[in-house]
């Protein structure tokens, strides 16, 4: 079954005469790892594609190949024709930001979905979707392998970018003997460690750890559930000029709290939304459950959410949800 449908994938996106390719908005290290290893493939094939992406890439994943060229301009959408688009890490097209754009298109592409979250709805035409893997960086690595298409060393840094990262370098549940194979195979094929490395997991500034050092004071234990929560505001980047994501793995970080029974942290947007990331590693807990509830999803102990109203008024819902 795997097989039939990686060849059917390969054989759609080799035989389309331009492919768009689209990671999750306000994506992370598996979104665009997959993304870019998937743009490094097509060019090798001269395949002509496009990477769009509905909001900026974080700049600490902007040393991945490809990444100069992935876009946000929605024009894209109706400049050209797209035989194929693909969707990568993404459990449904809204939550990729792609909806709008292929719900007003004057024709209908192949729509094809790889992912890795057990929430996803399986809404392409082709659906590559499996659960049980890491991130669909790993998944890419099999649908590679199984189409014999050598990965070259760009395309390893791409894909070890994306399993790191979701793996919290292989030191969280999503860690499986695979995925520590696949990692040890793309170290083999020249994936860029030492750059991943500095531009993922190091290179924290001063202005970057005062500004977890605002996060991790407000947390807090709810008591009624369990949830250790703490959030951050837009007014706290302003007092510490730093890029937004430079808050990201806080959530990640709390899953070394011995307290509580899941960790929340809030991070206000713009346009009056908050996105919120849970994290757990308790094995009765299934965190994407709750994520749900509040229109998002992910896995059993990683899972997000974006919801409209301030700080506050989330963290409500969130709570409700989780006592519900």
């Amino acid at each position: 079954m795997l097989e039939r449908i990686v060849q059917r994938i390969c054989g759609a996106i080799e035989s389309a005469g331009r492919v768009m390719i689209v990671p999750h908005q306000y994506p992370d290290g598996d979104a665009l790892g997959a993304a870019t290893a998937l743009a490094a493939w097509c060019s090798s094939r001269q395949i002509i594609c496009t990477v769009f992406c509905a909001t900026p890439i974080p700049y600490t994943l902007r040393f991945l190949p490809f990444a100069e060229s992935i876009t946000s301009d929605p024009e894209v959408w109706e400049r050209e024709r797209y035989d194929a688009v693909v969707i990568v890490d993404s459990g449904d097209p809204v939550y990729a930001g792609a909806e709008p754009f292929l719900s007003a298109l004057p024709y209908r592409p192949i729509l094809i979905n790889i992912d890795h979250h057990p929430t996803n709805t399986r809404f392409g035409d082709l659906n590559l979707v499996v659960p049980a893997a890491s991130s669909t960086s790993e998944i890419l690595y099999t649908f590679f392998t199984l189409n014999k298409i050598p990965i070259s060393a760009a395309m390893a840094t791409s894909l070890m970018t994306g399993l790191i990262t979701d793996t919290g370098t292989f030191t969280n549940s999503a860690t499986s003997r695979l995925s520590l194979a696949v990692g040890g195979e793309l170290i083999k094929k020249g994936a860029d460690l030492k750059t991943i490395k500095r531009s993922v997991l190091s290179d924290k500034s001063i202005e970057a750890l005062k500004l977890w050092g605002i996060i991790l004071s407000r947390l807090e234990l709810e008591p009624e559930t369990g949830i250790a929560y703490t959030y951050f505001k837009r007014h706290d980047l302003e007092k510490h000029p730093v890029k937004e994501e430079e808050a990201d793995g806080i959530a990640n970080l709390l899953n070394y709290l011995s307290e509580g029974r899941a960790a929340l942290v809030l991070k206000e947007r713009d346009g009056g939304t908050v996105k919120g990331s849970f994290r757990t590693t308790r094995d009765d807990l299934d965190v994407s459950a709750w994520a749900k509830k509040l229109g998002g999803g992910g896995h059993k102990k990683a899972a997000g959410f974006t919801v409209a109203g301030t700080v506050e008024e989330v963290l409500e819902k969130v709570l409700a949800a989780v006592r519900d």
